[in-house]
């Protein structure tokens, strides 16, 4: 995990409309290393999804440069997953066949693929379920079943939108749990955008803290937490845990600051 597979460089963003432009993005630089479960957090609205969608290709910035350095050493645009705050899972189809719609469309459905899709809900616990349909699963399997969809597709980089905000906070804890444990045995590369600090914490190994709008990176943060158990959960019982919330908390809540502030001199903004 020491090579960066991921670089931005001063990338700048603006909304335009009829009325003018709003300012999203501001020279947002850093590197996210092969390998590496990085979170971003930042006050509402300050940008995050907007960043996701240009590393994405889903939107362009106006400034600054994305780079790629694959592992083999080409610098093709990696296959990107991209995780939402919704399942997104059609009803009219099993939760198998909402798995394998990617495969689909990207006319990948070969006997290969499909064993691999057959192995992931094994491991993950939804082979048994696999002709329900996604009314008959917990929030908690829908969300696996989604990262299944999503991982099927072998991406190299996964996109995580608040995934698990939809959840109720116990059962958001379990699988938030779960499912960094899958990313994490997978190898993946993963950026998490979250508001839950405590989350941030117990799944990254590195905290990026946004600026109010137009966002900038204003803090970073490593995450080192000693504990036997290195899972999500007994995380938020590390001795460090305690140190890192209020560091996070200390620079959001200047943040909100600055962002009640801006909003009473410009309140038509």
């Amino acid at each position: 995990m020491n090579e960066p597979l991921l670089t931005l460089k001063g990338i700048d963003f603006s909304y335009h409309s009829l009325t003018g432009e709003i300012p999203a993005l501001k020279s947002i630089t850093f590197q996210v290393k092969n390998g590496e479960f990085l979170a971003l957090v930042g006050p509402s609205g300050c940008g995050k999804s907007t960043l996701l969608n240009i590393i994405a290709k889903l939107s362009e910035p106006e400034n600054g440069t994305i780079s790629f350095q694959n592992p083999d050493g080409s610098i093709h645009y990696p296959r990107i997953g991209y995780m939402l705050q919704h399942d997104h899972l059609f009803e009219w189809r099993s939760v198998y066949r909402n798995i394998i719609l990617g495969l689909e469309i990207q006319k990948k459905l070969t006997s290969k693929n499909k064993e691999h899709v057959d192995q992931l809900l094994k491991d993950y616990g939804l082979y048994a379920f696999r002709h329900k349909k996604p009314s008959e699963l917990s929030g908690g399997m829908r969300q696996r079943a989604a990262l299944i969809r999503t991982l099927s597709l072998d991406p190299e980089i996964l996109l995580l939108d608040e995934p698990f905000s939809a959840l109720d906070y116990q059962t958001r804890l379990t699988v938030s749990a779960d499912i960094c444990h899958i990313i994490r045995q997978s190898g993946k590369t993963a950026i998490l955008i979250t508001h839950d600090l405590s989350e941030a914490i117990s799944i990254a190994d590195r905290v990026l803290v946004l600026s109010a709008r137009p966002a900038s990176v204003k803090a970073e943060v490593n995450i080192h937490l000693t504990l036997a158990d290195d899972s999500p959960l007994a995380a938020r019982k590390a001795p460090e845990f305690g140190a890192y919330f209020n560091q996070l908390w200390e620079e959001l809540s200047n943040e909100k600051t600055k962002k009640l502030n801006f909003l009473h001199k410009n309140p038509f903004c």
